[in-house]
Order: C-alpha cells, then sequence, then structure tokens
C-alpha cells in the first residue's frame, strides 16, 4: 500500500462547520495528484503530464470552493498554495475574522466550537447550523441557542466607536465565554 507517499501539502483550514485538513499527494515521477479533505479522498487523477496546474473541489458543509495551484518553480521544484473562495488562504482567514466569531468552550466533558457567521447571525456548533431565536433588548441584540443541556446566548451590542463596530458575546449559563483566536 503506497498510501500517502507522494504528500506534499497539508493545509488546516477553519470554516463554520469546523477546521478541515486538506492533505495533497503529487507523484512528480507518476504524474499522479491525489487531494484528501478530512481523510477522504476527494480528487485522483494518475498519469498527468502537465505537472503544474490545479485541483478544484469543495470543502465542509456549506461547499466551500477550494482550489490547490501547483506551480513550478526551477528545476524539479514546486509550490503548492490553497485558495478558499478564490482568495489566498491567509487572506481567507483574515477576512473571515472580521465577518465571524468562534468560541471554544468544554460543557460537561464535551469541547464545542461556537462560530456565528456576523453577516447571516447564523451560529454553527460542532459542525451543525443551529436553531436560534433573536430578540431586541435595551443595548442591542440577544440571540438565543442550545448547546447540548446549556442554554447560550450572543449579545450583540454596539461598542461606541465606529471602527470597531459591534460587540459580539456568548453567554453559557450566565458565565461570558473568551473568544477563540483561529
Amino acid at each position: 500500500l503506497e498510501k500517502m507517499t507522494d504528500l506534499v501539502a497539508v493545509w488546516e483550514v477553519a470554516l463554520s462547520d469546523g477546521v478541515h485538513k486538506i492533505e495533497f499527494e503529487h507523484g512528480t515521477t507518476s504524474g499522479k495528484r491525489v487531494v484528501y479533505v478530512d481523510g477522504k479522498e476527494e480528487i485522483r487523477k494518475e498519469w498527468m503530464f502537465k505537472l503544474v496546474g490545479k485541483e478544484t473541489f469543495t470543502v465542509g458543509a456549506a461547499k466551500t470552493k477550494a482550489t490547490i495551484n501547483i506551480d513550478a518553480v526551477g528545476g524539479f521544484a514546486y509550490e503548492y498554495t490553497l485558495e478558499i473562495n478564490g482568495k489566498s488562504l491567509k487572506k481567507y482567514m483574515e477576512n473571515r475574522s472580521k465577518t465571524t466569531n468562534t468560541w471554544i468552550l468544554s460543557l460537561g466533558g464535551t469541547d464545542y466550537r461556537v462560530v456565528l457567521e456576523k453577516d447571516t447571525m447564523d451560529v454553527w456548533c460542532n459542525g451543525q447550523k443551529l436553531e436560534t431565536a433573536g430578540e431586541f433588548v435595551e443595548d442591542g441584540t440577544e440571540t438565543h441557542f442550545s448547546v447540548g443541556d446549556y442554554s447560550c446566548c450572543i449579545k450583540a451590542v454596539s461598542s461606541g466607536k465606529r471602527k470597531e463596530g459591534i460587540i459580539h458575546t456568548l453567554i453559557v449559563d450566565g458565565r461570558e465565554i473568551p473568544e477563540a483566536v483561529e
């Protein structure tokens, strides 16, 4: 079994439904290209005579578009770059940090990753989009949902500063959960 002998790149991509692992095999003698997403084979091509090019596939529940670019960098050396939704992984993650909030928490011995998509106010937990109930309160809005047996609320209040915009805070059973940096 010649599993993963030509592994040339591994990326971790944090999306709303979880952190996905993308692995890429490139056989520069056989011309083989294999893309794995979370350990599952998505693309397999054998005997590609052109060693440069790109492979496009989707990642995660929202079928986010991903492209691996294969470029020659002199001689028999290759560079592999990952694009998510047409942006470099770095640019995509920088933009994502502006459009989402992520909290990592442990409740009753179980780890949860809660993600708020600020543009839609969708809330994701461990890969599932949750049912939420929003309400206006005196100083902003509250988005209520449950994680396991725990009642949760994301409070959105204005920072009072235009540059900062709205501050989102996750509260679980009356406790404020600090935001995670991914």
